[in-house]
């Protein structure tokens, strides 16, 4: 993969994350780049569905969680989509996560991995995650916290966009504090013209599973959007 790729940019600042050192009390931070197999799968789905240099529309999460890109370093990918979705056989335990299922559900309704990720790229707001009394932290749920993270944020997105985003338009999961807070970066850094929101699948998941449907085909009618936006 040339050193000039987007899968190639988009490792590289992976490997080189790191968070504040000064972190408030009780705060764990999580970065699974440190870890040597996560950086070799994180690699190879990398060098499989972004060895290029095309442009994509940036899809915006909140942080890694645990189970999901917090073990394989693949946002919104768990182990068991890692091998059956995306065809990287892996080590990791096959366990699934809610976000993961629901967005590969997505996926699959969209035409499949190879045709999804030639047009997006799944990362987060906060590109690495946290814990709390060994569960998931989101970056906003302490104020100490977000005000710690603030010049980090800014600096990552900045990062992030330079790999080849679409700047006409990006979309949130998350349409309460992820979406209002990714809306305040975006005006203090430029990043984007047009901001998209979707409830957060693992919202979905939890709460709305028997309206999966629907939400498959509101997910569809918004990335529909977001591509129509970025064409024009």
């Amino acid at each position: 993969m040339s050193a000039t790729t987007f899968g190639k940019k988009a490792f590289n600042f992976y490997a080189q994350l790191e968070l504040p050192k000064t972190l408030p009390p009780g705060i764990t931070a999580m970065n699974p780049y440190q870890d040597s197999k996560t950086r070799e799968y994180s690699k190879l789905f990398l060098d499989k569905f972004f060895s290029d240099n095309h442009a994509r529309i940036f899809v915006f999460g909140i942080n890694p969680g645990r189970f999901g890109a917090g073990i394989t370093g693949v946002t919104f990918t768990d182990p068991v989509a890692l091998k059956e979705f995306c065809g990287i056989p892996n080590e990791f335990t096959p366990r699934r996560e809610l976000s993961s299922d629901f967005v590969y559900k997505f996926i699959e309704e969209w035409g499949g991995t190879t045709k999804f990720y030639l047009d997006f790229f799944l990362t987060a707001v906060c590109p690495l995650g946290f814990t709390k009394e060994g569960n998931n932290y989101n970056f906003y749920d302490d104020a100490e916290l977000l005000s710690c993270l603030k010049p980090f944020l800014l600096q990552t997105l900045t990062s992030q966009i330079s790999w080849g985003a679409r700047p006409e338009a990006a979309i949130v999961f998350g349409s309460g504090k992820n979406y209002k807070i990714f809306c305040e970066l975006n005006e203090e850094g430029g990043f984007f013209k047009k901001i998209y929101s979707l409830d957060h699948p693992r919202f979905i998941m939890q709460y709305r599973r028997r309206r999966i449907d629907e939400y498959l085909h509101k997910y569809k009618e918004v990335f529909q959007k977001a591509v129509k936006t970025a064409e024009d």
